[in-house]
């Protein structure tokens, strides 16, 4: 039998001045009585009593805004940006490169558009799933969450294996076993996220601090040696834009290899973007979401102008496509920075400390995202145990609101990292690579419905979107962009293993470009057919449930008392 709601009256206000989150004395609370827990508060409303409250606890919100905000900012950062983008530039040219990242930043501003006004008008731990069960299916809700908590989960494994191999770039790291350097991250991400959320969040801004100052020295640097204040005194202009092209024939030939080799940097670009939701996941253990929360969100737009447009504009002036050295690295897997096209440039332009730097900026990329990834996942099955499409003992949480279960076992699976360390194994870890190839694609496209559902029901359920803190634009014209445009990217993501003029099928680029599309579907159909769920009538969707502890919440103004702090506070 289900529970009744946990009810607030308007008048029992709580409050989050003091910095443990009570108000009063802790160990007097009572329901009804201004001394209890916000957190307490919020499981309740959630579950529906205050005894399983009591019972499972609740995550709390430790994570402040500058840790939000920089989490932002992390998640728009990865090594697609500093390593990745050198196999879509060596592919397709710098004109392509530009226009590749351009468009799918665009589309990824609207996906965040969307998200940002459900997680604003509703955030919870893990958000996405819970979002597509409510105002989907069941079924949905339950793909998504486990396809995305199986993709962190592997993807924390690949991070981990990158970081082990990035160490190598240094000749007197080369001699030590990789499994001890595998062995090191793994204690450290599993130390970041197990004692409490607020040191996952100084984690994640000591690490987006490294990456925001890094590239930005980079694109200023690249702004100087383009105009010839390097060693050489050579002004490059745009001079391999003409030699040996601004776009690159790929697969085929002429006019129709030119536009597969844009469609490739598209492809390229939607996984370097990966990671850009991890804002909305954070956002049940945010402070002062409503306005954290949008602020991060709005700041998306600049974010992807700032990084990847110019990050890909610069790498475009600094070489040409068919610089030897970059496309030897590519080609043998070269260890940490030597594979970059930041570290080429450095080279080129006869700067010889930089590409060390570089690669140490690299190794904390990997190491962010391992931490990041390890959170992100722990929170996934934590948002599919408060859906019921987890088992229950995993919504149990520390007296710091830490969901060790979640963390334990998502951590567990980062011991297949050592499957990495022989020659026959990694072949096997390959293929579990393989299997999340497009799961971000299948989390973007999720968003896309959800907030399709969540805008009809807002509408059939009498809510006047004027009224919301957080409105997105042009609703829902941007949700039906973002669902399109990442469906086609999924759809023709592998067009380069069909059998053309100068190649035969490969099957296994084949699986490795679509496996990820029957296994998000068998986990729909799974769940559709054993739960029997159905598609949820705009009218009937939960818009509210959890949403009343929230805006019970009285959260402290924050005034700048100077400039700089005006300052700080517009950054953070």
């Amino acid at each position: 039998m289900e529970k009744e709601p946990y009810n607030i009256s308007p008048e029992e206000k709580l409050s989050n001045e003091s910095p443990n989150g009570y108000r009063g004395d802790p160990e007097k609370f009572e329901p009804g009585k201004p001394g209890r827990s916000t957190s307490i508060v919020e499981a309740a409303d959630m579950y529906g009593d205050l005894e399983s409250a009591e019972d499972y606890g609740y995550v709390s919100r430790g994570l402040k805004s500058r840790h939000i905000q920089f989490i932002a900012l992390g998640g728009t950062i990865g090594t697609g940006l500093f390593l990745g983008i050198g196999r879509a530039f060596t592919q397709a040219g710098p004109l392509s490169l530009l226009l590749g990242y351009t468009i799918t930043g665009v589309a990824i501003w609207a996906m965040m558009q969307c998200l940002g006004e459900m997680a604003t008008w509703l955030p919870l731990p893990g958000a996405i799933p819970q979002f597509c069960a409510r105002y989907v299916d069941g079924s949905v809700g339950f793909a998504v969450g486990w396809n995305n908590w199986y993709q962190a989960a592997i993807t924390l494994c690949a991070e981990i294996s990158a970081a082990s191999v990035v160490i190598q770039f240094w000749s007197g790291a080369q001699d030590i076993n990789v499994a001890a350097w595998i062995s090191i991250i793994i204690v450290l991400v599993v130390c970041l996220n197990i004692f409490a959320v607020s040191i996952y969040g100084e984690a994640e801004f000591c690490f987006a601090s490294v990456k925001i100052i890094t590239i930005v020295g980079l694109i200023i640097f690249a702004f100087i040696i383009d105009l010839g204040g390097g060693p050489t005194r050579d002004r490059l202009g745009f001079r391999y834009w003409n030699n040996p092209g601004a776009m690159k024939a790929y697969v085929a030939d002429g006019a129709s290899g030119r536009f597969l080799g844009l469609w490739s940097t598209l492809v390229n670009a939607a996984f370097s973007y990966g990671g850009v939701e991890m804002v909305a996941v954070a956002a049940g253990e945010a402070e002062n979401p409503r306005v954290n929360i949008p602020k991060a969100v709005r700041r998306v737009f600049w974010r992807i102008l700032f990084f990847y447009v110019l990050g890909s504009l610069a790498i475009g002036v600094l070489l040409p496509y068919n610089e030897p050295r970059l496309l030897s690295a590519i080609k043998g897997d070269a260890p940490g920075g030597a594979a970059s096209p930041w570290v080429i440039a450095v080279y080129r332009a006869g700067v010889p400390v930089l590409p060390s730097i570089i690669n140490a900026v690299i190794l904390t990329s990997a190491t962010s995202s391992a931490n990041a990834f390890l959170y992100s996942g722990s929170r996934y099955m934590y948002a599919l145990a408060q859906n019921g499409q987890a088992p229950r003992f995993l919504l149990k949480c520390s007296k710091r609101g830490i969901p060790y279960y979640c963390i334990f076992i998502t951590a567990a699976i980062s011991l297949l990292t050592y499957m990495s360390c022989s020659a026959g194994s990694s072949t096997v870890f390959t293929w579990f690579q393989n299997l999340t190839t497009v799961a971000n694609l299948f989390t973007w496209m999720s968003i896309s419905v959800a907030y399709i559902k969540f805008h009809a029901a807002l509408k059939a359920q009498g809510v006047d979107r004027n009224t919301l803190i957080f409105k997105s634009a042009l609703q829902p014209y941007t949700a039906w962009f973002c669902l399109i445009f990442f469906a086609l990217i999924t759809i023709f993501n592998g067009f380069y293993v069909f059998p053309s003029p100068t190649k035969s099928f490969d099957l296994d680029d084949f699986i490795t470009a679509y496996v990820g599309i029957p296994i998000y579907f068998a986990l729909l159909l799974f769940w559709k057919i054993f739960k029997r769920t159905r598609w949820v009538p705009a009218a009937e969707a939960d818009i509210t449930t959890g949403k009343a502890a929230l805006d019970a919440v009285q959260w402290p103004e924050r005034v700048p008392r100077n400039t700089l702090e005006k300052v700080w506070f517009w950054i953070a």
